[in-house]
């Protein structure tokens, strides 16, 4: 494993992590953490063991705002920049590239992915459908922690991240998945307190084939502990739908 740094089109520079098979890779995989979160996230780090384990390349990285990355968290739209590095990186090994991302991760991961028809597919985790959270005790303390100028206080003293002072309300997930023409997985768990499984369902209609649902019994938010079978489910699946095997 190394730690290679990724610049973005917009000249931040993030700290990256790379793992390498040590054969000629199958493909390629970009993690994409969510808020708060980090490439040094050991539930990611899970997710990425498994993955190299079955001949992928790797790439992480943190994302603008979060750990050792400059710049700003905007909440998953200016992250696409981040994405964009990241598959830059993964594409110098392996022309199949496919991206896992969870929550904030998922939505740079899905926004990104309608800018890049090349990619072999993209994998969504727990990704909200549109701006809308549920008045959990969860939910409104993010709100807080985001929205206002105390609560972006607080994460940058207390979690390190540093959140953009401006909501730039981009399109919702919803609006935007149907562009995307390569294939696209859905996870969500069912004890997923944050965002609500009906978000996956919303999202899975709009979507266009191949396109892939999975609805995990017990799992949680995110790259939660029980995600590590599902994502290599869906990583496989997205291998075997790309549209120019189909057409073999």
């Amino acid at each position: 494993m190394s730690r290679p740094p990724l610049t973005t089109s917009d000249g931040l520079v993030l700290a990256g992590r790379r793992w390498l098979s040590t054969t000629p890779p199958r493909a390629a995989v970009v993690l994409v953490h969510g808020f708060t979160s980090s490439a040094d996230d050991p539930r990611l780090n899970a997710i990425a063991e498994d993955l190299h384990a079955q001949g992928f390349d790797l790439v992480s990285y943190d994302a603008r705002g979060h750990g050792r990355s400059g710049g700003e968290s905007t909440l998953g739209d200016a992250e696409q920049h981040d994405v964009a590095a990241a598959v830059a990186t993964a594409r110098l090994r392996a022309d199949d590239v496919i991206l896992v991302g969870a929550s904030m991760g998922a939505i740079a991961a899905l926004r990104y992915a309608t800018t890049d028809p090349m990619l072999a597919g993209v994998v969504s985790l727990s990704s909200p459908s549109h701006w809308r959270l549920p008045r959990t005790p969860v939910a409104l303390l993010t709100t807080a922690m985001t929205r206002t100028r105390l609560g972006r206080r607080a994460v940058a003293r207390w979690l390190r991240v540093r959140v953009a002072p401006r909501w730039t309300n981009p399109a919702p997930p919803a609006r935007i998945v149907g562009r995307i023409r390569v294939p696209v997985a859905f996870i969500h768990g069912t004890k997923d307190h944050f965002i609500p499984e009906r978000d996956a369902r919303e999202l899975y209609d709009q979507a266009v084939e191949p396109r892939f649902l999975d609805l995990v019994p017990g799992m949680g938010h995110g790259f939660d502990e029980t995600a590590v079978v599902p994502v290599r489910r869906a990583v496989e699946w997205a291998l075997a739908h790309q549209p120019r095997l189909l057409t073999l």
